[in-house]
């Protein structure tokens, strides 16, 4: 293939001479060489270029394609003579001549023979043949630029298969080797290397993007992020850090350029990299801080140093010994820092160290660990998940062996938000980013906004049809931002993005097949479903190239191996091809740091790694997520609920935008509390004859009822039984989220705490029914 993407190199710009000469090469025995193998690839690829009306090559090799029939020439030889666009119809038609005898295509047409045909075209007249040839000048460029379907990478009929000698373990069928994939280059190893090879493949092109209020985006290359990163580093070891995988520093900022170069920095000298959020709560933070042994938090903002000072001052966390700040800080905090014997500088002052003292880089191996990931969890102290950089690697690595997507070792680079979520749309503009992982949350919001602004039923209706229209080309593999449709309805959509978002990642939670399907036809770009946690280093099941059906998670990443294991007291079990997901592979985590009671629990002997989350495989060896084992609880007729499972199906219902099912026990029903859409309630509530503004939809009783009977409505479609059915419901008109304690940093649910939160409002349900 040339290299230029443009089919045929101009080496070959041969015309043809003659009628004869065209004859000759059509009865010869030569082979076509390099030219043939050019124009099969330009129709390969669709371009429509390269020889196609270029040159003799791109002809010859076409009609040699079909059979090389003497015959044929008589009838192409005058249509070339007499008119240039000739050449065009012979390339439409070569589709027909390369199933069918040509004889065999005249009779079933009942035309005359070629001679006969040939000599009816030398009759007619020259306007006739320029309209011949116009109208093969449109079909052949209908024929070469028509919307082409996405090329699977695997038979999408089967996507994964079973493994010998494993009890049902299944795999991708991605790849040649039926060894799990480690790594995709063999120069990219471990996080350092991937670095270095984007460094050298993009040619110092820029890697990392910010901006400031109300101006373009700056970026830093990849020369100048090695270079701070190694002056990072080399500062930190002037220091006293040890480059060792047992050193750990904590980096505690939002997401910037500078935690990409603090985390660069630690690859770079094998150092490992302990993330903290604010969200986690400060005693969180004092629980990993002293878990992780700690002495360096690398900070953002002043505020969250003043944060760590406080643990420090308690006395809680007296291994930390230094804090470096990115932002600018006052002259008070350095002297406080002082008085509990904390250093506190800015990021440059140790870069600006180690630049004088510049230390040889100590590169980690596949095997060395390189981030603790505490997750924050639903009950309890955070458990640290231990990644390698093999772990790291193995998964990405899975991902670009299905998607071929961009990232750091293919030179990529990656822009940062201004850290406001309301400048976000702002910010995806001005970026105009290509590739854009979001949570279901984020799609189901757009989703609602769409159409919000559809407020008539002639808009709603003209919506659904130009979805209908691009969900039919989707349907056939069709992706692309450029049709009619596009134009006319779907343009400023796809420009809120930034116009150029050629594909969407998500997962953290189930994504509703609803508004996937609308989004892959509104935004016209690939829209992708994985499913994993941070023990897999994130992904272990992801959405195949060309399949574009939803309610699945795809099928295993080809680092990884699933199996089902029986969970007997759901009644799922992996002979019916239901039960708990199991992981093994090269991105399963080493364990979590010091906690071996939780790390026995979470990997077996033979080292699965139990997930907690019902899966089933389907028919094409996809996998299905159709409840969750960790949040199972009993009612008190004895009846197991999984009420994940529950609060999936009714957040489907248009008015609710958060939803926890109750139950314990003690009780014999369900009850649920409900937070309305605010955006979408108060149209969903005219239309049913409600009035008021929010707060006073909120505790219009009526209204409660009538949402509740939407979702009992999408329960009974669902197959949900009637002891799986909330009998009750609470409108809250607050948003569960991270701030006020009910949702953990990935926006799941924390059940614990908003049982605690909703406690009296639970009571009141219960008593309010008798069954």
């Amino acid at each position: 293939m040339d290299p230029k993407g443009q089919g045929c190199s101009d080496e070959h710009p041969r015309t043809v001479g003659s009628v004869a000469a065209f004859r000759r090469d059509l009865e010869g025995s030569a082979g076509w060489g390099e030219e043939e193998g050019c124009w099969n690839t330009a129709l390969r690829r669709g371009s429509g270029g390269g020889c196609a009306g270029r040159g003799g090559c791109a002809v010859r090799a076409a009609v040699r394609g079909a059979g090389r029939r003497g015959r044929a020439a008589g009838m192409i030889a005058p249509l070339l003579g007499s008119a240039g666009s000739g050449w065009l119809l012979l390339e439409f038609a070569v589709s027909l001549v390369e199933k069918m005898q040509a004889q065999e295509i005249l009779r079933s047409l009942r035309l005359p023979e070629f001679d006969d045909l040939s000599q009816f075209f030398r009759n007619l007249p020259a306007t006739a043949l320029v309209g011949i040839g116009a109208f093969a000048a449109v079909v052949a460029y209908w024929f070469a630029s028509r919307p082409r379907a996405v090329k699977p990478p695997c038979d999408l009929r089967m996507q994964s298969e079973e493994v010998e000698g494993l009890a049902g373990a299944r795999r991708s069928v991605i790849g040649d080797s039926p060894q799990l994939l480690t790594h995709y280059y063999d120069d990219a190893r471990t996080m350092y290397e991937v670095f270095r090879r984007g460094f050298s493949i993009s040619e110092n092109g820029p890697c990392l993007g910010f901006r400031k209020p109300n101006q373009p985006y700056q970026w830093l290359s990849y020369k100048e992020v090695a270079e701070r990163a190694e002056a990072l580093g080399s500062g930190l070891l002037h220091q006293g850090c040890k480059p060792s995988t047992k050193q750990f520093i904590g980096v505690f900022a939002q997401n910037r350029p500078e935690w990409i170069i603090s985390e660069l920095a630690c690859y770079t000298y094998s150092m490992v990299v302990v993330p903290l959020y604010d969200t986690l709560g400060p005693g969180a933070i004092r629980y990993i801080v002293n878990t992780a042994d700690i002495s360096t938090v690398i900070c953002d903002k002043p505020e969250k140093a003043r944060i760590l000072l406080d643990h420090v001052e308690r006395r809680e966390t007296p291994g930390l010994k230094s804090i470096i700040l990115m932002d600018p800080f006052e002259k008070e905090l350095t002297e406080r820092g002082k008085r509990c014997g904390v250093c506190i500088q800015t990021m440059q002052e140790v870069e600006d160290c180690g630049c004088e003292s510049r230390h040889v880089p100590v590169p980690p191996r596949p095997e060395d660990l390189s981030i603790v990931c505490f997750t924050s969890g639903t009950t309890g102290n955070p458990k640290g998940a231990m990644l390698t950089h093999g772990n790291v690697v193995a998964d990405f690595s899975g991902f670009l062996k299905v998607t071929e997507s961009v990232v750091y070792c293919h030179g990529g680079r990656i822009g940062f938000f201004q850290g406001d979520i309301r400048l976000l749309s702002d910010d995806m503009k001005a970026l105009r980013p290509t590739i854009f992982p979001v949570v279901p949350r984020l799609l189901n919001r757009m989703y609602d906004k769409i159409f919000s602004q559809a407020d008539t039923s002639l808009k709603r209706w003209i919506l659904e049809f130009a979805a209908r229209r691009k969900k039919a080309e989707v349907r056939n593999g069709i992706i692309r931002n450029d049709s009619l449709w596009d134009k006319l309805f779907f343009n400023k959509i796809q420009a809120s993005l930034g116009g150029c978002v050629r594909m969407i990642v998500t997962g953290a939670a189930p994504a509703s097949p609803t508004v996937l399907g609308f989004l892959r036809a509104a935004l016209g770009c690939q829209v992708y479903e994985g499913y994993g946690q941070t023990e897999c280093t994130a992904g272990c099941t992801f959405t195949t190239p060309g399949d574009w059906t939803s309610g699945h998670v795809g099928a295993p990443l080809p680092c990884n191996l699933i199996r089902l294991k029986d969970v007997e007291e759901l009644n799922y079990f992996a002979s019916k091809g239901e039960g708990e997901i199991c992981v093994k592979g090269p991105n399963v985590f080493k364990g979590y740091l010091k906690d071996e009671e939780r790390t026995a629990e979470a990997l077996d002997q033979e080292g699965w790694l139990h997930t907690g989350d019902i899966g089933k495989w389907l028919p094409n060896g996809t996998l299905k997520i159709i409840d969750r084992k960790k949040h199972i609880f009993k009612l008190a007729q004895g009846e197991y609920i999984a009420p994940e499972k529950i609060e999936n199906i009714y957040i489907r219902s248009d008015p609710v935008a958060q939803i926890y099912v109750h139950g314990d026990s003690l009780q014999a029903f369900l009850v649920g509390i409900v937070v309305p859409d605010s955006e979408v309630m108060p149209g969903w509530a005219k239309k049913r004859g409600f009035e008021g503004t929010y707060a006073e939809l909120c505790k219009n009783k009526e209204l409660q009822q009538a949402i509740m009977e939407d979702m009992v409505r999408l329960g009974k479609e669902s197959g949900l039984h009637s002891f799986e059915q909330v009998k009750a419901i609470y409108i809250h008109s607050d948003m569960f989220s991270v701030q006020n304690g009910l949702l953990t940093p990935t926006l799941k649910a924390k059940r614990p705490e908003l049982r605690d939160y909703f406690k009296k409002q639970i009571e009141e349900l219960y008593s309010s029914i008798s069954i």
